[in-house]
């Protein structure tokens, strides 16, 4: 979900979408980033330890409000340790941590993969000190999974498409469906040797209605309550400047924006109003990513620790298909999420997707990621990332 449309003018309460869609008409959105910024998109460069190569590509998974969580520690020759940031988390829209875990399995994945390219083979170890609890305030930065190379690792075809993987952020081309072909190809060997875990998708028209609509209704819903919107906020980085000191979050940078940010005049500290002309664009802009979806895919599986890190690394997986294929996949997380406000949305995902009820249990089915996919509609910029050195011990 695009989270870049809420920004609140000081004086005078007037509110302004900053979104690609309201600047479009007076040619104001650039779609570029600072140069440094993305600079990890263009590969490892000059890097003499091959676990810092490999951890190079794997900075580029896609992750939860490009909160970026993971720290690498290679003390130990011939091991990696992956452990998470505890204060990279999301309290609000993921109270229990599934999400941030689900961006350490994408992590994790695009490891092992770049591993295997620098010819060594990866024994994963998940959780060898227990689970994180399901309490975000008794996250510790015990071990995620532990990672012992040995000579050997064989290619992943996927991985070439590694550095060209985005994710599109804006309304699909509704004159180009998807061919029940290429929602298969996307689909096929989606998910490395992982037990229990299933991919499903459709771009059936009789069923795109009802899940277009769940997608906005629950949208609606974490733009509508304070405390998921003030998180989105919070992690809003307005300008070259904000975006080069912290390289994560939501980025803004068009000419327009970094104006009003030069005047002083953005308020970042409450909500957009319902009812102002900034609510309403930016409610047309995510209805616009719902009303354009063209199918859809999920990947489900119980909800363990283990089988979130695990569709993560599926997740991954299915976006560098895509990249193969030419197709869009961009996840709808809104009715996946788990707070309270959420809860009639969770059990409606459920319903629609696995003809269930949501799940009471850490061993009952849930989707663990349902995405609309489609076809862009011109070229989706690199998100930033920050640099390598600020996820690795050594």
């Amino acid at each position: 979900m695009n989270r870049r449309n809420f920004i609140r003018l000081a004086g005078g309460g007037t509110v302004i979408a900053a979104s690609a869609a309201s600047l479009s008409a007076c040619g104001a959105f650039s779609g570029e980033y600072p140069p440094a910024a993305v600079e990890a998109w263009r590969g490892p460069g000059e890097l003499g330890d091959p676990r810092k190569r490999a951890l190079a590509y794997a900075i580029t998974a896609p992750n939860p409000h490009n909160l970026q969580p993971w720290v690498a520690d290679l003390r130990v020759p011939g091991r990696i340790t992956i452990t998470t940031d505890p204060q990279r988390v999301l309290p609000q829209t993921d109270p229990f941590g599934r999400q941030i875990l689900i961006g350490h399995g994408a992590f994790l994945e695009l490891l092992v993969m770049a591993l295997a390219q620098e010819g060594l083979q990866s024994e994963v170890r998940l959780w060898p000190e227990g689970e994180l609890p399901g309490d975000l305030k008794s996250w510790s930065e015990r071990p995620v999974a532990v990672l012992q190379l040995s000579p050997g690792g064989k290619p992943d075809p996927l991985f070439a498409q590694v550095l060209q993987r985005r994710t599109p952020k804006s309304d699909y081309d509704t004159a180009r469906p998807v061919a029940p072909d290429t929602l298969a190809a996307l689909l096929r060997d989606t998910a490395p040797a992982l037990p229990g875990l299933r991919t499903g998708g459709t771009v059936d028209a009789s069923r795109l209605p009802a899940l277009r609509t769940l997608c906005w209704e629950s949208a609606k819903v974490e733009l509508l309550t304070p405390r998921t919107m003030m998180e989105s906020i919070h992690l809003t980085r307005v300008g070259p400047a904000e975006i080069l000191q912290h390289r994560d979050g939501i980025s803004l940078n068009s000419p327009f924006v970094r104006a009003v940010t030069a005047l002083g005049m953005f308020d970042r500290t409450a909500p957009p109003a319902e009812g102002s002309a900034a609510y309403k664009n930016a409610m047309d802009r995510f209805e616009g990513h719902s009303r354009t979806a063209m199918g859809f895919v999920w990947i489900t599986g119980s909800n363990t620790r283990s089988d979130q890190v695990n569709a993560g690394r599926a997740y991954v997986r299915m976006q560098l298909q895509s990249t193969a294929l030419g197709v869009g996949v961009h996840p709808m997380s809104q009715a996946a999420q788990e707070f309270a406000e959420m809860a009639p949305y969770y059990q409606q995902l459920h319903q629609l997707v696995l003809g269930k009820p949501a799940p009471r249990a850490a061993g009952d089915e849930t989707v663990q990621m349902f995405c609309r996919i489609g076809y862009a509609q011109g070229a989706v910029p690199a998100t930033p990332r920050r640099p390598l050195a600020q996820f690795v011990r050594a």
